[in-house]
């Protein structure tokens, strides 16, 4: 495109080429440790985490155990880094979604007590029992197989039950549980270990739906116990029932969200009122405990081009955006492709050479293109942050899920295996990078049973023989 040089300011005409990165620029790591070739990264601060940790154990106190949710890839942070941090922080176990996801934290060498919250195939069965898992039990095909698997291993298998007080999702609804917990109580090789169940409200400013799901799942309880069967624990609160609704924190909590920083909608504005349905969630005066919670993950990328256009000009596929004046754009190396959201298209913004500039025209695979104005002070190979903070700015992963019409926890769980994650404490590197570059655990899963080897975790493990920071095993 031939442009208008009239349309230029002297300073841009004078910059039109593009401009060199200079040594440094093009080099020197944002973090010390970072692959000074890598073009974009998720920096995962294991300080910030083991912060998180303990304000929630604060909070809940000795008596409530706390379970840190790590499927998803520990929402995209990693899962085998992140469940060793939290372990040695203080959580005294593990949940999961899938089955594949406890047999990565098993072949990591991690011996903690692991949930796993989704349905297990009875062809895992044999793996359940081997790896010492604790599956959810939702119907009696499953449970067959599983009993079959722990008597042939001479073992009794804890399970867990899940009710259905109101999600529609999964589990059994409350006019089935006593009836199913009843005979799966009965089988030989499995004892009811658990009953819980998860809100679909928790995160909402009005409780009273979250209140009549806990009353719901407690009426459940009370009838089990009448027939005799007294699971010893139970279960019910998310993270935003671990901050909103103490009522709800029973025997156990399972927290996702807040252990990665990551508000609930009720806890972001905490201040909204004082009272709420009669429960008072904050003293007068008081910080939240959502402001305790540090953000773990930020999200950062490089500048691959420079250049200088005119009034007029259109961005990126489609052309859905023109220049409406002569600027700086800066392509960056960062798109869906890394996981970002194509509907930040025209709609989110970044922090470059410590000030937000949107993006503009349409995210691409591999790509995106902000527009920086003048671009004073900005050179090919510096820093843009994706989320994070640069300067006095910051953007956070809510900022982005706003921008974006999604959640914070959908933003960072989105995340793809090609962007490494670099994991610090006290502000030098951990030696982790994911994902694994072809680096195996030390043991064999258990015998006869197929499981692929994963990236042995550097970190110390919580072992279950090994007391808890808080005076309690994980056990």
């Amino acid at each position: 495109m031939v442009q208008n040089t009239a349309e230029l300011s002297p300073r841009t005409q004078a910059l039109r080429a593009p401009v060199p990165a200079t040594a440094d620029a093009a080099v020197a790591p944002d973090h010390p440790g970072l692959d000074p070739e890598a073009l974009i990264w998720a920096g995962v601060n294991l300080d910030a985490l083991a912060a998180n940790v303990r304000v929630l154990c604060s909070h809940i106190g000795p008596r409530v155990r706390l379970v840190a949710v790590v499927k998803a890839n520990a929402y995209g942070h990693g899962a085998v880094p992140v469940a060793s941090a939290v372990l040695a922080a203080g959580a005294d176990g593990l949940a999961v979604g899938r089955l594949d996801e406890a047999v990565e934290l098993r072949n990591a060498g991690i011996t903690a007590p692991i949930l796993v919250m989704g349905p297990v195939p009875p062809s895992g069965a044999r793996r359940c029992v081997a790896l010492r898992l604790t599956p959810t039990v939702h119907n009696l095909t499953m449970a067959q197989a599983l009993a079959h698997a722990a008597r042939a291993a001479g073992r009794v298998l804890p399970v867990h039950v899940k009710v259905d007080t109101g999600m529609h999702r999964f589990g059994l609804l409350t006019d089935e549980a006593v009836a199913f917990t009843s005979v799966v109580a009965a089988i030989a090789g499995l004892a009811v270990e658990g009953l819980y169940t998860h809100f679909a409200m928790a995160d909402a400013d009005n409780l009273t739906a979250t209140r009549q799901q806990l009353a719901d799942f407690l009426d459940v309880v009370g009838r089990l116990r009448a027939v005799g069967i007294a699971p010893a624990v139970l279960h019910a609160a998310n993270s935003a029932a671990t901050l909103a609704l103490p009522a709800a924190h029973l025997d156990q909590v399972r927290v996702g969200a807040a252990l990665y920083g990551l508000h609930t909608t009720a806890a972001r504005n905490p201040a909204s009122s004082a009272q709420l349905n009669g429960e008072r969630r904050h003293a007068a005066g008081a910080p939240s405990l959502a402001s305790a919670l540090r953000p773990v993950l930020t999200l950062k990328t490089r500048v691959i081009r420079l250049r200088y256009v005119p009034a007029g000009t259109p961005v990126s596929y489609g052309g859905t955006y023109h220049t409406p004046q002569a600027t700086c754009l800066a392509t960056l190396a960062a798109g869906y492709g890394d996981g970002l959201s194509v509907a930040l298209s025209n709609r989110g913004a970044v922090l470059l050479g410590g000030k937000v500039c949107p993006i503009v025209g349409r995210v691409c695979m591999d790509q995106l293109v902000v527009d920086c104005r003048d671009g004073r002070g900005i050179q090919e190979g510096d820093v843009a942050v994706l989320i994070g903070q640069q300067g006095a700015a910051s953007i956070s992963a809510e900022d982005v899920a706003a921008a974006s019409d999604s959640t914070n926890y959908e933003v960072v769980t989105r995340l793809l295996a090609r962007v490494p994650r670099f994991y610090h404490r006290n502000q030098a590197p951990a030696n982790v990078l994911h994902p694994p570059n072809g680096i195996t655990a030390p043991h064999p899963p258990a015998p006869a049973l197929r499981v692929s080897p994963l990236q042995k975790s550097p970190f110390p493990l919580a072992r279950e023989s090994t007391p808890s920071p808080r005076g309690r095993g994980p056990g």
